[in-house]
């Protein structure tokens, strides 16, 4: 069972001049009163009462008193804590014999519960790191923190570099009309070289029918002087007469080819060659696109792998607050960061870690609560009674909705309220006793 405050009783404490207040075991007790009448001086008695000499008031005694501080705080545990005499020294009582003391409160009161505007303006990493060290997944959750950090940064470099590869295949030019592999100018000039000694070859052929029409003919004229050398001279014509028939045969059927398309192509090889290398370039460029993207891809299925962790792990954990999470190292609730919570919500989150961080301590100390409406007051309360968590707040109002009203160091009288049970209004003791 959590420990809360049953009774509170103060006298000459800062501003407070003779006070006692029976708090809601439950719920909101709201001390109000206008400005510099007491409330906050309630607040700091409570914390220095429970909290030891390190939340000691600077200015503890009640200006112009000649009477010591007393300060008497009864819990529901039957211990009572007193601080009185020249000295304020601490006395406490335990009915069940345990030792007592500092250490004993120190066991089962939480210190920020004392002064919850502590953990509020912590910075919301700090936030963050006190709800982990209470869930206990802090340092698995730093785990894969770091994790989807370093994929996520990989990520980033790989996405840069597939949009810039994908960007300059885009950029590069194509060209329908040029051949899949680069042109070999030997490979032309070998074909130029055959075709030429091909055709050399017809010449050749071409100039023996020339040689032998010549013959032919010097020897018809040879036969046409030399009558007597007819039979000689016949047989040699018909020798030149068939080797000439042999020769117009092999001549008939020459077909010289053309070396024009090679000579245009040895003349665009250069161009060709460009287009083609351009082509090269931008498939190589559009594969180094793909495969850059595969690997963003690949990275961005990691990264979702380790978020998915993450919410396993806060899914799985025991939170003080439903919709309470840890988001990039800082505290959400509701989706929400620190900053964009409402004051109502910031005092709820900042209840409820506070509470988590010693259950044995069943109460918080609220100062300051005029940002809440009347309703969201109401709603609060409404969570603190189902959470079974005492708050004693301030807040500067007269209104109905304060448990006791503190005016000029005293409880004012005739005060009711919805949310407050009876409380002793008006002291009824002598300066300096209880």
């Amino acid at each position: 069972m959590s420990v809360k405050i049953n009774a509170l009783e103060l006298e000459n404490v800062k501003r407070i001049k003779a006070v006692k207040i029976d708090p809601k075991q439950n719920g909101l007790t709201i001390v109000g009163g206008d400005n510099n009448q007491g409330k906050t001086s309630v607040l700091d008695s409570i914390a220095w009462a429970l909290g030891g000499d390190k939340n000691k008031p600077s200015n503890a005694a009640r200006e112009g008193s000649t009477i010591p501080p007393v300060l008497k705080v009864t819990l529901s545990n039957g211990i009572i804590v007193e601080r009185k005499g020249k000295n304020s020294s601490l006395k406490v009582t335990d009915p069940s014999g345990k030792k007592a003391g500092q250490n004993l409160l120190n066991s089962f009161i939480e210190q920020l519960a004392l002064d919850l505007p502590k953990f509020m303006n912590k910075t919301n990493k700090e936030k963050a790191e006190v709800l982990l060290n209470i869930i206990g997944v802090g340092e698995q959750l730093a785990v894969y923190q770091k994790q989807e950090n370093e994929l996520y940064q990989e990520r980033l470099t790989v996405g840069r570099i597939a949009d810039q590869k994908a960007k300059f295949a885009k950029e590069q030019p194509f060209f329908e009309d040029a051949p899949k592999d680069l042109v070999s100018p030997q490979d032309l000039i070998n074909q130029q070289q055959a075709i030429l000694a091909q055709n050399g070859e017809n010449q050749r052929k071409r100039e023996k029918v020339t040689q032998y029409e010549y013959q032919v003919k010097t020897l018809t004229d040879e036969v046409a002087r030399y009558e007597q050398m007819l039979n000689q001279k016949k047989e040699e014509l018909n020798k030149a007469t068939y080797d000439l028939s042999v020769a117009k045969t092999d001549a008939l059927d020459l077909l010289d080819q053309s070396t024009d398309e090679l000579e245009k192509n040895l003349a665009e090889i250069e161009e060709t060659n460009r287009k083609v290398r351009a082509n090269l370039d931008k498939e190589k460029a559009e594969e180094e696109a793909k495969g850059y993207k595969s690997q963003y891809d690949n990275l961005t299925n990691q990264i979702e792998d380790v978020r998915k962790q993450k919410y396993d792990l806060l899914n799985n954990a025991d939170l003080p607050l439903p919709e309470l999470s840890i988001e990039d190292n800082e505290l959400t609730y509701k989706g929400k960061k620190w900053d964009s919570m409402s004051g109502s919500d910031q005092l709820r989150v900042s209840t409820a870690i506070v509470r988590k961080l010693n259950p044995d301590c069943g109460f918080v100390l609220l100062d300051k609560l005029e940002q809440m409406d009347l309703r969201t007051l109401t709603e609060f309360n409404t969570w603190l009674e189902q959470e079974g968590l005492q708050a004693i707040a301030t807040r500067v109002s007269t209104g109905d909705e304060c448990s006791v009203i503190i005016e000029d160091g005293y409880v004012k009288e005739n005060v009711s309220s919805q949310s407050a049970q009876p409380v002793n209004t008006q002291p009824t003791w002598k300066a300096g006793e209880f």
